[in-house]
C-alpha cells in the first residue's frame, strides 16, 4: 500500500500510547517516534489528563485493554474507548492486547476501536496499522470538507429525510438547535448541515467539545480570562464565546458540563451576556448556540444533573438522530458509500457481500452505529479488496453472541418445558417482568445509570426504556405487601 507522504513543514500525526507495561510504552516509543508524536499514559484517568493538555486534538491511540485498577478484565480499556471518542470524535484507535478473546474484540470494535491487535505483534506491523489508519482519517477528513450532496448526510429512509427536512428548517434561523443521538449516530454531521445552510455560513464556526476540556478549565475556555486571575494566566484571553463572534458555537456533548457553569451559559442564552474569569466586565455574545449530547437530558434534568431552564433554553428546536438499527436499507447505502470511499482512496478493488452475508447484515442491530459500520467497511475493504463476503467472513467482524443463535433457541425450549412440567402455578407474566428487571438492573451497572446507554445495550430507544422501567416501578408497587398497623 502507498501511503501518503508527509510534508516536511507538517507535524507528525499525534499518537498516545496506553499501557500499564512501563517496558512496552518505552519500547514502542522508541520504534514509532520517528513517524508519530509520541504520548505516553499507564492508566485511563492519566491518558484523559494528558490529551486535555494537548495543543492539538489527538488523532491516532494505541491502548491495552487490561488497565488498573483492573488490569485482568477489559473493563478500563474499554471505558477509555469512549472516553477517547468522546474527546475527539475523528480519533483512530488501535486496541494492542493480551485480552485477545474473539468477544473483546468484537465490543472494543463495536463502540469505536479501529482494529484489535493480539499482542505479542512486531513494531513493523503496528506501525503499519497506525499508518494505514491516519490515511483513512484524512480520508474521512476531506470526504467531509468536500461532501456536499444531501448535507453529507448518506441515506433516504423516512426517519433520514425527515432529519433532513427539520436540518433545512432550522438552519436559516437564530434559535438554538439541541441534537440528541446515540454514540456514533453522526450528530456532528447535524451540525456541520446546519452551518453549511446558515444564511451566514462564512462567520466563525467553532467546537467547544464539553468532554474534552478539564472542569477546572472549562469557565477560562468558553468565556475567557483577565490576565493575573489565576496560576499561569500570563495575559488576557478570548474566551469560545468571543472568538465565535456573531456566528456558531457548537457545543458537543453538552451533558458533560459542570453545574457551576450551566448558570453562566444560561445566562448568556437568555440575554447574550458573560464575563471573563476573573473580570467584573459585561460583555456580549452574538453566537448561535448549537449542542449535541448523547445522554438524555430530560433524565438528567430529573436526576438533579442538569437545570430545567437550560434545557429548555437549548432545545428551542430538537433533531433526534435516529440509531442506525431504525434505517433499514440505509445501512446497505452507507456500506457502498464508505466502500466507494475507502477503495478509491486505497486504491484497491470493492468488496461485495454474498446472499447470506447480506442478510447478517440486514439483521444486525449495529450497537456503535454509523461509527462501527465505517470501521467494519474499513476492516473488509483492506482483508477482502475484489472479494465476494460469506457470512462466516463477515461474523468475524460482528459483535454477536458466542453461542449460536439455533442452539440457544433450542436450549431455551428445553429449559422452558422443564419449567412449564414442574412448576406449580407458573405465570409467564411474572417470568417476563423479572427478567425484564434483571435486564435493566444489568444493563443500568454496566453503563452507571447512564439511560442513554443503557438503552443501546438493550436494543431499544430510551423512551421504551422509560416505559419499561415505570411499568415495573408500578408493578412493584402494586404488588408490594401492605404495611400492618404498628402495635407500638
Amino acid at each position: 500500500m502507498n501511503f501518503k507522504i508527509l510534508n516536511a513543514n507538517q507535524p507528525l500525526p499525534s499518537l498516545i500510547i496506553v499501557d500499564d507495561d512501563s517496558l512496552i510504552r518505552d519500547s514502542l516509543r522508541v520504534a514509532l517516534a520517528d513517524s508519530f508524536e509520541v504520548h505516553l499514559a499507564e492508566n485511563r484517568n492519566q491518558a484523559i489528563n494528558t490529551i486535555r493538555c494537548l495543543d492539538r486534538p489527538l488523532q491516532l491511540a494505541l491502548i491495552d485493554l487490561g488497565l488498573p485498577p483492573t488490569p485482568h478484565r477489559p473493563t478500563e480499556g474499554f471505558l477509555l474507548i469512549e472516553e477517547l471518542l468522546a474527546h475527539s470524535p475523528g480519533i483512530k484507535i488501535i486496541v494492542l492486547s493480551g485480552q485477545d478473546e474473539n468477544s473483546n474484540a468484537r465490543h472494543a470494535r463495536t463502540i469505536g476501536a479501529t482494529d484489535f491487535i493480539a499482542k505479542p505483534c512486531s513494531p513493523e506491523n503496528i506501525k503499519a496499522q497506525l499508518r494505514n489508519a491516519f490515511l483513512i482519517q484524512q480520508t474521512e477528513q476531506e470526504q467531509d470538507s468536500n461532501n456536499e450532496d444531501q448535507l453529507g448526510i448518506v441515506g433516504f429512509s423516512p426517519e433520514i429525510q425527515a432529519m433532513r427536512r427539520q436540518i433545512i428548517l432550522y438552519a436559516p434561523t437564530p434559535f438554538p438547535v439541541l441534537i440528541e443521538g446515540e454514540s456514533g449516530s453522526g450528530k456532528e454531521l447535524v451540525a456541520a448541515a446546519i452551518r453549511q445552510l446558515n444564511v451566514s455560513n462564512h462567520a466563525p464556526f467553532l467546537v467547544f467539545n464539553c468532554a474534552a476540556i478539564s472542569p477546572t478549565l472549562m469557565a477560562s475556555t468558553l468565556f475567557g480570562h483577565a490576565k493575573g486571575s489565576f496560576t499561569g494566566a500570563n495575559q488576557a484571553q478570548n474566551g469560545f464565546f468571543e472568538d465565535a463572534q456573531d456566528g456558531i458555537l457548537f457545543l458537543d456533548e453538552i451533558g458533560e458540563l459542570p453545574a457551576d457553569l450551566q448558570s453562566n451559559l444560561l445566562r448568556v442564552l437568555e440575554n447574550g451576556e458573560f464575563q471573563r474569569v476573573g473580570e467584573t466586565v459585561t460583555r456580549k455574545s452574538h453566537a448561535r448556540i448549537i449542542a449535541a449530547t448523547n445522554r438524555d437530558l430530560r433524565q438528567e434534568v430529573r436526576a438533579g444533573n442538569f437545570r430545567i431552564d437550560l434545557y429548555h433554553r437549548l432545545s428551542v428546536f430538537t433533531i433526534t438522530v435516529p440509531p442506525l438499527r431504525e434505517l433499514g436499507d440505509d445501512k446497505f447505502l452507507l456500506l457502498e458509500h464508505f466502500n466507494n470511499v475507502y477503495s478509491k482512496q486505497i486504491k484497491r478493488e470493492k468488496f461485495l457481500l454474498n446472499t447470506k452475508a447480506k442478510q447478517l447484515w440486514e439483521t444486525y442491530p449495529f450497537p456503535g452505529n454509523t461509527r462501527e459500520l465505517r470501521n467494519i467497511a474499513i476492516r473488509l475493504i483492506t482483508k477482502y479488496p475484489g472479494s465476494t463476503i460469506s457470512a462466516e467472513q463477515l461474523k468475524d467482524e460482528l459483535d454477536l453472541p458466542l453461542i449460536d443463535a439455533q442452539d440457544e433457541k433450542l436450549s431455551s425450549t428445553k429449559m422452558a418445558r422443564l419449567v412449564l412440567q414442574q412448576e406449580q402455578g407458573f405465570s409467564l407474566d411474572k417470568l417476563l417482568q423479572e427478567q425484564t428487571s434483571c435486564y435493566i438492573s444489568a444493563a443500568m451497572e454496566l453503563t452507571h445509570n447512564n439511560i442513554s446507554e443503557a438503552a443501546k445495550l438493550l436494543g431499544m430507544n430510551r423512551t421504551t426504556l422509560y416505559s419499561r422501567m415505570e411499568a415495573l416501578e408500578k408493578t412493584s408497587k402494586t404488588n408490594a405487601p401492605a404495611r400492618q398497623p404498628s402495635t407500638e
